[in-house]
């Protein structure tokens, strides 16, 4: 149907008829939240699958940001991208800390090694990285910095769902990492997230402070907050896993159709692909050259809208730009090139298991016509 609207994403979702029965249990056990019996049953296979010891469910993907901060007590300035979702800043504006971007990598938009170390000072405890659009971070060089420095490594690893390096899960890096299950992620809970961590100990505080802060029934033993997950998105999120591989697989077909559509396109890069990285597949981003390409990106996100296909401006503007952040000194465009010109030329095209071929056609011949069809 040529005027079908073409959405930017669309959740995975399991069937009603598979979804059911778990609600029907829920209902019988009447348990529908703190810690039930789904709860305990998708960190577990969350754990197994992640190829991860230790992971705690959250109700949100900012919440664990926020609690990853609290759990390792991290103080003063946390240095960190401007391009990414806002949660990522404002978790730590939401600890009393002070954010200090740097700029990123062209080759990968996350953080740029090199600009870290610039950016320390006597009050730099953390580092948050963000694996943008799920490419993996320069894990080795930001250890490294981190190590001689002694600093703390938080990933926002929003985007980075069961991404691996040579076989390897990234989110093992660091000292956490953090996942949102967001409806619009390649793996969903409807609403919800994950904190990654190293040991037994940890866990059991990130644990607590999910539950009030509360050790036992009369026993609070840190300042924490609620953001547990309950049985019904847990449940959810069970049946989802079992069709993550086959959406995975789907997502990958559209991207790779993408690709090679649009590699000789003047003006229009790309993200190139590593070899020893597993992908997601989470987002397919496209970054317009006005003057190679002869309009702008504006004109192409308004020209796709025309036609019912929906791009995303993602991450525009740079949270560094907000009125909230923009005073910090750290903030500046001069201080930030790459990140600035990457915000003011991408589009994120649309990217989903639902795709058809003939979908995937229209965004092509969108773009590879600037927008004139």
């Amino acid at each position: 149907m040529a005027n079908k609207q073409i959405t930017v994403t669309s959740p995975l979702l399991p069937s009603l008829e598979e979804f059911t029965p778990y609600l029907k249990d829920i209902w019988d056990r009447k348990w529908l939240t703190n810690n039930g019996h789904y709860h305990q049953e998708l960190e577990r296979a969350l754990a197994e699958y992640l190829g991860v010891e230790y992971i705690s469910l959250f109700t949100n993907g900012t919440l664990p940001l926020i609690t990853a901060l609290q759990a390792m007590r991290i103080t003063g300035e946390v240095i960190t991208t401007p391009y990414s979702f806002v949660a990522t800043t404002h978790s730590i504006w939401w600890n009393g800390l002070t954010p200090v971007f740097v700029d990123v990598d062209p080759a990968t938009g996350n953080l740029d090694p090199q600009k870290i170390e610039e950016a320390i000072t006597p009050k730099t405890t953390a580092i948050m990285p963000v694996h943008v659009y799920g490419n993996p971070c320069d894990i080795e060089a930001i250890q490294e910095i981190a190590d001689r420095y002694g600093l703390a490594v938080i990933y926002d690893a929003a985007h980075a769902f069961n991404v691996k390096v040579n076989g390897r899960t990234i989110l093992d890096a660091g000292d956490m990492n953090t996942l949102s299950f967001h409806a619009t992620k390649t793996y969903n809970t409807v609403e919800g997230g994950a904190l990654i961590c190293h040991d037994a100990r940890t866990k059991k505080r990130i644990d607590y402070l999910k539950n009030f802060g509360f050790a036992g029934e009369t026993t609070v033993v840190a300042p924490g907050i609620n953001s547990k997950m309950d049985e019904i998105r847990s449940a959810y999120g069970l049946c989802n896993l079992k069709h993550i591989d086959n959406a995975i697989t789907a997502r990958k077909k559209v991207a790779q159709k993408y690709r090679a559509a649009l590699s000789n396109v003047p003006g229009i890069s790309m993200f190139k692909e590593r070899d020893d990285v597993t992908y997601n597949y989470s987002y397919f981003p496209i970054f317009v050259n006005e003057k190679e390409y002869g309009i702008s990106r504006d004109a192409l996100y308004e020209k796709m809208k025309e036609h019912n296909v929906l791009g995303r401006r993602y991450f525009y503007p740079l949270i560094s730009s907000f009125a909230i952040y923009r005073g910090l000194p750290s903030a500046t465009k001069e201080n930030l090139p790459v990140a600035t010109r990457m915000a003011d030329e991408v589009i994120c095209l649309p990217m989903h298991a639902g795709l058809t071929d003939e979908d995937v056609n229209r965004v092509l011949e969108l773009v590879c016509n600037k927008g004139n069809v």
